[in-house]
């Protein structure tokens, strides 16, 4: 093991034996745009599929799959994430969900062994040619990835990450450009959604009245602002659709 995947497991092994993180939810106020998107697309695909949630925590998605899907497997580096997952699974009367620890970037499972993969914020944790690598060995031909995910390029949201370092691994990095374009070389077909720039200015009104359609609004104006390729890059998140790996 690495010292960087040992950090990696030691920072997330802490926060949930702790369960103490400073709350950010104000910032992530304006999420809901981002996870309601992404939960759609995610379920409406994992009906009688086989699936697999990487960098699970204490399990994100992963038992709501569990109620679609016909077989779910759920990974994370922190042991203690998974035994809290393991137990919260066993309380729940869940059979059909598998929770391992295990390294995203050499997974042990079988080639072409999943039809949907998915995970939140996890990818801009790892090595991304080798997490692309395996992504792309354990999807079936017909398969389909879905990653929600932070873009690196803003400097007001970079200057904001460095004043709340202490809240992040060390080696964490939010995706450029070119690890987006990298996907391409691992997957025939890539799509991009791109969320938040104008909208961040709704955090401020978040216990206003006028909160939801003063968001709606600013969603607009972004998706508007970013058919342009610049603008795109100043996104602070991102949802990845990747599908056709190539083998």
């Amino acid at each position: 093991m690495t010292d960087r995947i040992q950090k990696e497991k030691d920072f997330h092994n802490n926060r949930f034996e702790n369960e103490t993180r400073v709350s950010l939810d104000k910032y992530y106020s304006v999420s809901f745009l981002i996870d309601s998107y992404y939960q759609d697309v995610l379920y409406e695909n994992c009906s009688g599929k086989r699936a697999l949630e990487y960098g699970c925590g204490l399990s994100s998605h992963s038992f709501k799959l569990a109620e679609i899907a016909n077989e779910v497997h759920a990974i994370d580096i922190s042991e203690i994430a998974i035994e809290k997952a393991k137990n919260e699974a066993e309380e729940k009367g869940l059979k059909n969900i598998f929770l391992e620890v295990m390294n995203a970037e050499s997974l042990d499972f079988e080639n072409n062994y999943f039809d949907i993969v998915c995970g939140t914020s996890i990818l801009h944790h790892l090595e991304l040619k080798s997490a692309y690598s395996e992504l792309a060995r354990i999807l079936n031909p017909g398969g389909k990835a879905y990653f929600i995910e932070p873009l690196g390029h803003n400097l007001v949201i970079n200057l904001f990450r460095n004043l709340t370092s202490k809240l992040r691994t060390e080696d964490e990095h939010p995706l450029l450009m070119k690890d987006i374009k990298l996907l391409k070389e691992y997957f025939e077909t890539v799509n991009i959604k791109y969320y938040y720039l104008t909208s961040l200015l709704a955090v401020p009104f978040r216990k206003s009245k006028y909160f939801d359609s003063l968001l709606s609004f600013l969603n607009s104006v972004d998706q508007f602002l970013f058919k342009s390729v610049l603008l795109r890059t100043q996104a602070w998140q991102v949802v990845i659709e990747v599908s056709n790996p190539r083998k």
